[in-house]
């Protein structure tokens, strides 16, 4: 059985959460991290020297830690060959979709515009800061909604690895309070996985309480 620590409200448990419940695979899950603590302690950070979540233990093998190897992992183990393709070259396009999502698009969004919003009070905001920042998240949207007029899902005609590093933080994106442009194509991507139910369970998930108030 996997045993992962990590609080439901974070997007990287979320994007991990999400993986191993498309794959049905047994879990039990431990919270920490921000409010729950965990991270802090000796017992903890000899998995994680980190201090952070996820972290994953399955079975006797030993602990992992960092969301993208995790994922990987998991499907390495376990995944059928739609969602993480055996054949190298097939997987490395899935591959690349996961690492352009984690680090082009999610590192333009968590930090930048998410974290601005919804972690700054109200009355420390920066709005030209915000609004620079959607202006790059944007050009990196120009790309999936190129990616997804081809294909139903980022990498292909089925869910794959790609669309969890990507589709995690979709939720955010369309419920946070910021200015969207029209993507009707992005749109009904994002529809497509709220129709999922493990992405219902484990990424629609509140954030009432990441938010900071004046």
């Amino acid at each position: 059985m996997l045993k992962i620590w990590g609080r439901k409200t974070s997007s990287n448990v979320q994007a991990v959460m999400w993986c191993v419940a498309e794959l049905g695979l047994p879990y039990e899950r431990i919270d920490a991290g921000f409010n729950f603590g965990v991270v802090n302690t000796p017992d903890y950070l000899a998995m994680n020297p980190n201090g952070t979540v996820p972290t994953l233990i399955d079975g006797d093998n030993p602990p992992l830690w960092e969301s993208g190897a995790i994922l990987r992992y998991i499907a390495n183990s376990y995944a059928p060959e739609g969602f993480w393709p055996s054949d190298p070259v097939a997987r490395a396009f899935v591959d690349q979709w996961a690492e352009w999502s984690k680090i082009s698009f999610t590192l333009s969004f968590t930090g930048p515009v998410f974290w601005k919003v919804v972690r700054t009070a109200p009355s420390r905001r920066d709005a030209k800061a915000i609004a620079d920042a959607l202006a790059v998240l944007d050009k990196k949207l120009d790309i999936a909604e190129a990616q997804l007029t081809k294909t139903p899902y980022l990498a292909g005609s089925e869910l794959t690895l790609a669309d969890i590093q990507f589709g995690h933080c979709l939720y955010r994106y369309f419920t946070i309070d910021i200015k969207r442009r029209n993507r009707p194509v992005l749109s009904a991507y994002y529809e497509r996985l709220t129709n999922r139910a493990a992405y219902a369970t484990h990424v629609m998930v509140p954030y009432d309480d990441l938010r900071v108030t004046d």
